[in-house]
């Protein structure tokens, strides 16, 4: 049996670089942040395993611990660490065993630092479609008419209200 392969997404590179998700973080970033991860979740879904990392060099209480939501394995960077830091040792890691792994980010020098062996890129954009082609088969197929895979129905309030303190630093 093969193993599963890694999905690790830059998130707020997806976030800032697709409208989709621009427009929500405009007015609310953490809804912005629980949408993308909600919908990494439903696109991961049994066929990869998820890293959303975003970017929190500049929060001095930011820890960089990994912590699960709905399925998926959410960093903040470590304060003083950028994303693409993290990034980067992830995708060195499952290349040096040998393990396939898709990074997602537009962000061109990470590109081609992480590109190689086992691991291949996707920009931003083309998998921001890919969830978005994801979200209207999810509807299609859906009795309610709807996508009903949501971050707010996979996790409770405690974990929902975690997330939240971790993206602030605050534990």
């Amino acid at each position: 049996m093969s193993q599963v392969p890694l999905l690790i997404v830059d998130g707020y590179n997806v976030i800032f670089s697709t409208p989709q998700y621009r427009t929500l973080a405009e007015d609310d970033l953490d809804a912005a942040r629980a949408a993308l991860v909600s919908d990494v979740a439903a696109y991961a879904d049994g066929e990869w395993r998820a890293t959303v990392v975003f970017d929190a060099a500049n929060n001095p209480t930011a820890d960089g611990a990994a912590h699960e939501v709905a399925g998926v394995t959410v960093v903040f960077s470590r304060f003083g660490t950028d994303a693409d830091t993290v990034i980067e040792r992830l995708a060195r890691t499952a290349r040096e065993a040998g393990a396939a792994a898709r990074v997602v980010t537009s962000d061109a020098a990470t590109q081609w630092t992480v590109l190689g062996g086992s691991v291949a890129r996707m920009p931003s954009g083309e998998f921001a479609d890919e969830l978005a082609a994801g979200g209207r088969e999810w509807e299609e197929h859906s009795p309610a008419g709807r996508r009903e895979v949501r971050l707010e129905d996979r996790v409770d309030a405690r974990t929902r209200a975690e997330l939240w303190r971790w993206a602030r630093g605050l534990e």
